[in-house]
């Protein structure tokens, strides 16, 4: 597969989009993935969810070093540096190895505010090898901004990446 050298597309109106449907984002998603360079795969998958997706304000990994979540690449403002397992909706979704979708963080019990703006969340652990990786977490200023539909469509960016990029390689 030919790798592209950035992520957007010309429409027909001539102005920028990244893709007009999820399907395209996903079947295109593995040119963007360096099994040797997690950092920088996973810094423009996070730059391609930002663009693409309409009504968030945070988008990004959390990886796990075998203790803790760790700040990985996010587009947003400034994070939590460190979570740990069970706490806030990563770490509960860590520590689960299930997705969580929160229609409203305040009602979370232990939610972190890590931007106060966020008023809901979608975290999809990342699990390679049965080995809990890290997770995607994808916010929003809204209440009730994600769909299952939504829900499925990151759960399906956590198996394309776990295919092509290896976690175990922080590199």
């Amino acid at each position: 597969m030919k790798r592209q050298s950035f992520c957007w597309r010309e429409n027909s109106a001539k102005t920028k989009e990244v893709f007009t449907t999820s399907k395209d984002l996903i079947q295109d998603l593995p040119a963007y993935c360096e099994k040797r360079n997690l950092t920088g795969s996973l810094s423009n998958v996070s730059a391609l969810l930002m663009s693409g997706f309409e009504r968030i304000n945070w988008v990004g990994f959390y990886l796990f070093d075998g203790e803790r979540l760790r700040l990985g690449p996010f587009q947003g403002k400034p994070a939590c540096t460190e979570i740990a397992l069970g706490k806030g909706v990563c770490g509960a979704a860590a520590q689960s190895f299930k997705t969580l979708r929160v229609e409203d963080v305040e009602a979370f019990p232990g939610h972190i505010a890590c931007d106060s703006a966020s008023r809901s969340e979608v975290v999809v652990p990342i699990i390679q090898n049965g080995n809990l990786m890290g997770v995607l977490d994808v916010d929003s200023p809204e209440k009730n901004r994600f769909t299952v539909e939504d829900e499925k469509f990151f759960e399906k960016v956590v198996e394309v990446l776990v295919v092509y990029l290896d976690f175990a390689n922080k590199g």
